[in-house]
């Protein structure tokens, strides 16, 4: 063996005296300073701007990661259309927030509209923000997602840019995150230094702004309790669902739907107070007799139906 490969051999092994170097630990970005993260956004919105002359759209939602990116486009100095996709079910206050915002509202259809021709949305059959909230206006959109937010978006969202399709490659739409890897501190602390004024909901009673409030549709069944709360809040919320479900549940032939439930009303019933079908079989028709869900809804919201 000659002296040459000999000292190949020992090239890894460190020498004496000579101290081995250690190797930097490469930051996350999401540990990374806010002022960097800042920095990268607003790279991130020009670099998308240089390639077109025509706006971006900013989807606005009318929650904090949505005055963000619109903070942030303003200061990118983009052009830009923000936009809001009104469902009719939108929290006390969106459309006032929006247009304080100079944000155009926009509606393709309403949500009384989707009920009566597909019945009640529920947690496995979420057809409603397809209908209402996810379609193509631009080319190329500006989102408010966030890793952090959820782990199921920590596993899908891996880069900034994404490509959307809308129903078919036509409808493509090329996505940016600017705000991928930001926590609930960084929006927090973004807004306190850029003076925003978030939606009402977001703010306590003695005006303390709260960053982990969530904003949804009314009624929405992919919150934790199934809309309950928002029901409960607003009984004639419930009557709102229940009169267009009656439209759905009388012009449609259901073949499948009506072998397992009796009404309209069994089904709200099934999709807001059970998670398995045979949890409310078994609940609503028992040794003590079968419940009428109508009279059951009535006193538990205390409403006329």
């Amino acid at each position: 063996m000659s002296e040459h490969i000999q000292l190949d051999l020992f090239d890894d092994l460190p020498q004496q005296g000579k101290p081995k170097k250690k190797r930097q630990k490469k930051i996350k970005p999401e540990d990374e300073p806010l002022e960097k993260k800042i920095e990268r956004a607003l790279w991130l919105l020009r670099t998308a701007a240089a390639d077109s002359d025509q706006p971006i759209e900013v989807s606005y939602s009318g929650g904090k990661d949505s005055d963000v990116i619109l903070e942030l486009a303003r200061m990118a100095g983009i052009k830009y259309r923000a936009i809001y996709k009104n469902t009719t079910i939108d929290p006390p206050g969106t459309i006032k927030h929006c247009m304080e915002n100079g944000v155009e509202v926009m509606r393709r259809k309403s949500f009384a509209q989707v009920i009566q021709a597909k019945g009640f949305p529920n947690f496995t059959r979420r057809f409603c923000c397809a209908e209402l909230k996810e379609y193509k206006v631009l080319d190329r959109s500006v989102q408010g997602i966030r890793r952090s937010e959820s782990m199921k978006r920590e596993k899908r969202y891996k880069e900034p840019t994404v490509c959307r399709l809308y129903g078919s490659k036509k409808q493509h739409v090329e996505v940016f995150l600017p705000i991928l890897h930001w926590t609930d501190a960084d929006v927090a602390e973004f807004i306190r230094q850029r003076g925003i004024k978030c939606h009402p909901l977001y703010y306590d009673k003695d005006g303390n702004f709260c960053p982990k409030c969530r904003l949804g549709c009314m009624g929405c069944p992919q919150k934790s309790d199934r809309g309950l709360a928002d029901f409960k809040a607003n009984p004639r919320l419930v009557k709102f669902w229940l009169r267009n479900g009656e439209i759905w549940w009388n012009t449609h032939k259901l073949y499948k739907t009506k072998k397992k439930f009796k009404s309209h009303y069994e089904v709200f019933v099934r999709n807001i107070f059970f998670d398995r079908y045979d949890d409310f079989h078994n609940a609503i028709d028992n040794m003590f007799g079968k419940i009428d869900c109508k009279q059951f809804l009535m006193d538990y919201f205390n409403i006329d139906l």
